[in-house]
């Protein structure tokens, strides 16, 4: 590939790991359905693909440019049907913004008096197939708007106006938000921060009375059988601390799926079984991510954690007796539901929410996210798991061993 600025050395792709598919073969094919905004650094290498028809979704990302890996997950085959679905549109996308809670007696996502069951769940539309607006765009950033309203399972209305601004970061950016002391010169990176927000814009106070919603980002990224999710917790006692992990959403996880080690717990993201699990604001630390050994691309999700709040709303699909001890960090693994049926990707996914939003009238709340996908050999890699995680890559390959 060209060099593209003088100061930046071209990176090489390596032919035996060149990747299956491009950022620029995904973004071609989201060019036929949606709008695209592209964002990059200075080096021109780091790539992020926005959609405001997707309320400002970062749909993919590339530490390349155009012939870069493409990190997001992309549901191809729905773009291409045209088709609306009626419980929920799976586009893909690897930063969506979204609400919570998802389940429980404040839920936005099922109608009073029905049955926390499949059938009845439905993604709001605002989150779901409704456009943000943009507020401004430049070459490193990009902001989007929306006001909206939305009721909740118990019949209160919030009215709200969101901002969403997308900003790159170049790698000595990445360095300082890391903590890294640095990045070798051979590897591949992006990453973008989003700093997103919700204003109360209703004449009522929010109050836990009548629920309250979080802000909540999702990634989807690309499945594999090598990736392993990887999440620092928190240690001491059940007494003390609470459980450990939540791994109840959809049945208990099986234990070769899920491993808890002494400081990090190893999660699946094979899309290959249907599960997930969370970590409580006591438990969870501010940093979630993935590997994949076989590319060599750890990905890294960073988030804005408050110190000592601990009022996270509940997503679990019940009447609860706590709705407000709910998880701050979540993670998912794509699989079928049930027998014969097929799943929603497969993909996995890395997710984090603000705190429950108490808001008084014209109060904001704010919850900012960093993801970063760093790319290279398990030598340049390895240190970087090691400062982050406080663990090695081999600790990471043998963990289901």
């Amino acid at each position: 590939m060209e060099k593209e600025n003088n100061s930046i050395d071209p990176i090489q792709i390596n032919e035996t790991n060149k990747p299956s598919k491009t950022y620029v073969d995904d973004v071609k094919f989201m060019e036929d359905y949606i709008d695209v905004i592209q964002l990059t650094d200075a080096s021109k290498q780091s790539k992020v693909a926005i959609s405001a028809a997707l309320q400002g979704r970062v749909m993919t990302s590339s530490g390349f440019g155009d012939e870069g890996r493409s990190y997001g997950w992309i549901n191809r085959e729905l773009f291409a049907s045209r088709e609306i679905q009626d419980h929920i549109n799976v586009f893909g996308g690897e930063e969506r913004f979204w609400l919570g809670p998802e389940g429980g007696q404040y839920s936005i996502f099922f109608k009073k008096g029905t049955a926390f069951i499949l059938d009845d769940w439905y993604a709001p539309k605002l989150i779901d197939l409704e456009p943000f607006n943009v507020k401004s765009v430049s070459s490193n950033k990009a902001v989007f708007t929306k006001e909206a309203s939305l009721i909740n399972y118990s019949g209160f209305q919030f009215n709200m106006a969101i901002e969403r601004e997308i900003s790159m970061l170049c790698k000595a950016d990445i360095q300082k938000e890391l903590g890294l002391k640095s990045l070798a010169d051979d590897i591949k990176t992006v990453a973008y921060q989003t700093t997103n927000s919700i204003t109360n814009i209703g004449t009522i106070n929010w109050k836990k009375e009548t629920g309250l919603l979080s802000m909540w980002m999702l990634g989807m990224f690309n499945h594999s059988p090598y990736t392993t999710i990887l999440i620092p917790f928190n240690q001491g006692g059940e007494a003390e601390l609470g459980q450990v992990v939540n791994d109840n959403y959809f049945g208990k996880v099986p234990a070769d799926r899920l491993v808890v080690k002494e400081e990090v717990m190893y999660f699946k993201g094979d899309g290959e079984y249907r599960s997930k699990i969370g970590l409580s604001p006591v438990r969870a630390k501010n940093i979630v991510g993935s590997y994949d050994s076989e590319n060599g691309v750890l990905t890294i999700v960073k988030y804005n954690k408050p110190e000592g709040v601990t009022d996270y709303v509940n997503s679990m699909w019940e009447i609860q007796d706590k709705p407000f001890e709910g998880d701050v960090i979540n993670a998912y693994n794509d699989g079928a539901p049930e027998s014969g049926l097929a799943p929603l990707g497969p993909f996995y996914e890395l997710e984090t929410s603000s705190p429950a939003l108490a808001l008084k009238t014209k109060e904001k709340g704010v919850h900012v996210q960093l993801t970063c996908h760093i790319e290279g050999d398990a030598a340049s890699l390895n240190p970087i798991i090691k400062a982050l995680f406080g663990i090695t890559i081999e600790d990471v390959t043998n963990a289901f061993h």
